[in-house]
């Protein structure tokens, strides 16, 4: 599955580009199964509202990331709902399926908020880690994905 920047559709709010603040900065990432359109906000707090429908509390297939400060470094945390309360699947399956669609998920919120890295390009050389939830031990986990210049490249 490659990445499409047209399918890609960024509200950024006002709250966080108003300050072009690195912290709080949080993204929500959500997805039309139909049309294969991705939907991204860029806010200093998760958006509620696009994660709230029946069906996404349902499916959990939603992404939520977030920047954090460890020492003296930024690190880029995207969280991952595998299993455990309502949720439509499998664990086995669903981590599979994650982990497939993880580098589409981190090309877009790399190019959904490059005017933030064009502003802090230093970034660019910031650790992602990936929090795999899940109630089952064997899929619940953290893992390095990389840096963010891995994923520049559409």
């Amino acid at each position: 599955m490659s990445f499409n920047s047209n399918k890609l559709h960024v509200t950024c709010r006002e709250s966080c580009e108003a300050r072009k603040a690195l912290l709080p900065r949080r993204y929500t990432l959500t997805h039309s199964d139909s049309t294969g359109e991705l939907f991204l906000t860029i806010d200093c707090d998760y958006d509620k509202d696009q994660i709230s429908s029946i069906y996404t509390r349902f499916m959990r297939d939603e992404v939520l990331a977030e920047w954090q400060r460890i020492d003296e470094k930024y690190e880029l945390h995207i969280f991952l709902h595998v299993s455990g309360g309502l949720i439509f699947g499998w664990a086995k399956l669903r981590f599979k399926i994650l982990k497939f669609h993880l580098p589409l998920v981190l090309k877009s919120l790399i190019y959904g908020d490059q005017e933030l890295l064009n502003n802090f390009p230093q970034l660019n050389d910031s650790d992602i880690i990936v929090h795999f939830n899940s109630r089952k031990i064997k899929y619940h986990s953290i893992q390095h994905y990389g840096k963010i210049k891995d994923y520049k490249g559409i």
